[in-house]
């Protein structure tokens, strides 16, 4: 009995280290990649926003809800939070689809499902595009599914109304390209007003900002903001997503724009909206983790 019972305490500590495994993983171009896995159940893929946030926080914020539902895979991508810089400056979309198939290939997962936040709904829908067999579902937690949609009609507009008469020509002009009316607001924007896009509560805002180590932070990564493949309108494609899909929205998420869930059209869709901002796992845990429920059900239902 007593070998029974240190085979069983043997058996308990390597299924936790492999439920919350660290580890860098070597790209084909030669950049490694941060990626932790946690949890158990269905293998998710979480895409961070930003672009250039990273994965730290969500793990911390959002993890305690997440991994109940699933096997997450937390991943910094290329040039962000943990993880290393492309030597070739490689930030296009294909490589960093090509990123997520490779973690995909290194970790042994036939497939998963992936989960985009914020800007990740960029990279979820193009990487669903590219890898259809290889994704069974798709989640959208506050997600863009076209930035230059997101900025012009809710993100610009709310930061303007922040600061006011500070907002110059370039700001308030429909005409100039989207991208350059937001850097003439950023100047502007600060810790004591910027959070008002993002939530109707700072200290929502302030505990995402101090649930990352920004002293190991890369943010190279956030530069693909600049670059036109990543403006792409992905909300056509939604219509032909064969998928099951968990839509989530904030009704005050001005980041996104309260109203933009009306332009995705995905067939298989739970559609859940909740009083909230940017940050449903702090604001709204709850209603998040009901969602996710129904979402499981759902799957279990398709497959």
């Amino acid at each position: 009995m007593k070998v029974l019972r240190k085979i069983a305490i043997i058996m308990m500590l390597l299924s936790t280290l492999q439920s919350s495994a660290q580890q860098m993983i070597k790209m084909s171009d030669g950049t490694r990649l941060y990626v932790e896995v946690r949890g158990e159940g269905t293998p998710c893929l979480y895409l961070h926003g930003g672009p250039g946030s990273g994965s730290e926080w969500m793990q911390k914020l959002g993890g305690n809800i997440l991994e109940k539902h699933f096997k997450m895979i937390y991943l910094d991508q290329r040039g962000v939070g943990r993880s290393e810089s492309p030597r070739d400056s490689d930030y296009t979309l294909s490589r960093q689809i090509k990123d997520f198939e490779e973690v995909r290939k290194a970790l042994g997962f036939h497939s998963w499902l992936v989960l985009g936040h914020s800007f990740g709904g960029i990279l979820t829908m193009a990487y669903w595009e590219a890898h259809k067999d290889d994704i069974d579902g798709l989640i959208f937690m506050n997600c863009t599914l076209c930035m230059d949609a997101s900025f012009q009609e809710s993100w610009l507009p709310k930061a303007i109304e922040i600061i006011g008469n500070k907002a110059n020509k370039t700001a308030l002009d429909p005409n100039i390209k989207t991208i350059d009316r937001m850097m003439a607001v950023f100047p502007f924007l600060n810790n004591d007003n910027r959070w008002q896009i993002f939530t109707p509560q700072k200290k929502y805002n302030d505990i995402v900002d101090s649930a990352t180590d920004y002293s190991k932070h890369n943010s190279d990564g956030s530069k693909v903001i600049f670059m036109d493949e990543y403006w792409r309108d992905f909300r056509p494609l939604t219509k032909t997503v064969n998928k099951p899909v968990l839509f989530f929205y904030g009704k005050k998420d001005y980041a996104i724009g309260p109203k933009f869930y009306k332009s995705v059209h995905f067939p298989d869709m739970l559609l859940v909206g909740a009083d909230c901002g940017h940050f449903p796992f702090i604001e709204a845990p709850k209603i998040l983790d009901n969602a996710l429920n129904k979402y499981v059900k759902m799957l279990k239902r398709h497959n």
